[in-house]
């Protein structure tokens, strides 16, 4: 007879697992799983959030800050979203703070894509209407847009690297959609 407890262990599939696909010009593979957090608070909550996480919530559009493998990106006047590549747990460490706020974990809804090489940022405005251009969307910075017809937050972060995050489900899309955009 089987063992009921081991039957009713879920393991959940990691979207895009040992993909891999490019051009002469770009590299296109899945992230690595991380811990991800969707956090809304308001002005006078920042500080205490801030020391919680370890990190300067960036308070300007298009920015984001990061320190010891975590990174916060602002979406909003409100609204951050925190990935955390080194095993820490950031809804954890928000519960503390005694400020008004709203820290979701959506480790699992979201899932991210590295477009890397001199062809990143040509690949990615295939389907993304920014500028991406180094002048107008620098090293850090990141923002909520489109690909194709998809919502996504973009992290640029490197000078020919980017960071794709977008919603688990639309994954197998955005992927598809950049390997073709790197035919070219």
């Amino acid at each position: 007879m089987a063992d009921a407890s081991s039957a009713m262990t879920a393991n959940r599939a990691i979207p895009l697992a040992g993909r891999l696909t490019g051009g002469p010009a770009v590299t296109i593979r899945p992230a690595e799983p991380c811990r991800r957090l969707a956090l809304r608070a308001s002005a006078d909550a920042v500080p205490l959030l801030s020391a919680a996480l370890g990190i300067a919530l960036p308070v300007k559009p298009k920015q984001s800050a990061g320190a010891k493998g975590r990174v916060a990106l602002w979406l909003g006047p409100d609204e951050w979203l925190v990935i955390d590549e080194v095993g820490g747990d950031p809804v954890a460490e928000c519960a503390g703070v005694k400020a008004l706020h709203s820290a979701v974990d959506v480790s699992h809804r979201n899932t991210a894509i590295l477009v890397e090489g001199h062809g990143a940022a040509d690949v990615l405005n295939a389907g993304c209407p920014q500028d991406l251009s180094l002048a107008a969307f620098p090293v850090g910075a990141c923002s909520r847009t489109l690909l194709g017809k998809i919502e996504i937050v973009l992290l640029r972060t490197g000078d020919n690297s980017f960071r794709l995050e977008c919603w688990r489900s639309f994954s197998d899309y955005a992927f598809a959609f950049l390997a073709d955009a790197a035919r070219g």
